[in-house]
């Protein structure tokens, strides 16, 4: 335990035209070597081309977009009697729409394109459709949790989520059958 105190929680600020969070997130998360007023610029073209090639709100699209590369649970190193293991873990919202927006952006980045604003803004697109690299990057880190949660006891005492629970009834310590 901390002998400083507790760490204050901080609230996302929120950009100047849109007064949405996400998109401040994103700016934070694109932002290289200092340059904010770049950042701004690459994102509120994308948004532009965004409103161009849906005809919708460009936010919900946004929105829409990291909700569905949002991971619920994810893998992490462990190591156990010198060998180490991959134990699935719960994610929380904000750590969830943090590891969305890595993944969007690195998939952006990746995609080949006239510029930044043009592959985020294609990027978003696909993942608001379900499609892309940021939710095959979700996919693949469920499918890792899903095949490792034989390890999830090695974790401590949190919980599976539904979707990972093995279904039967537990076996009572001490009563063996076998005999």
């Amino acid at each position: 335990m901390s002998r400083r105190g507790t760490a204050e929680e901080k609230t996302a600020k929120s950009d100047p035209i849109y007064r949405n969070r996400l998109v401040n997130m994103l700016v934070n998360r694109i932002l290289k070597h200092g340059k904010k007023s770049l950042a701004y610029q690459i994102i509120y073209r994308a948004v532009k081309k965004i409103q161009q090639k849906t005809e919708t709100n460009p936010l919900s699209v946004l929105r829409q977009a990291i909700h569905g590369v949002t991971p619920g649970i994810a893998v992490k190193a462990r190591r156990v009697g010198g060998s180490t293991h991959q134990v699935p873990i719960e994610i929380g919202s904000t750590q969830g729409k943090a590891l969305a927006i890595r993944w969007l952006l690195a998939a952006s980045r990746k995609r080949p394109g006239r510029n930044m604003a043009f592959k985020l803004s294609s990027e978003l697109v696909d993942a608001a459709k379900g499609s892309g690299d940021a939710i095959r990057k979700r996919e693949e880190t469920h499918r890792m949790a899903e095949a490792n949660r034989a390890f999830a006891h090695f974790r401590g005492l949190l919980r599976l989520p539904p979707k990972l629970r093995r279904k039967g009834p537990k076996p009572i310590p001490g009563n063996s059958e076998a005999s």
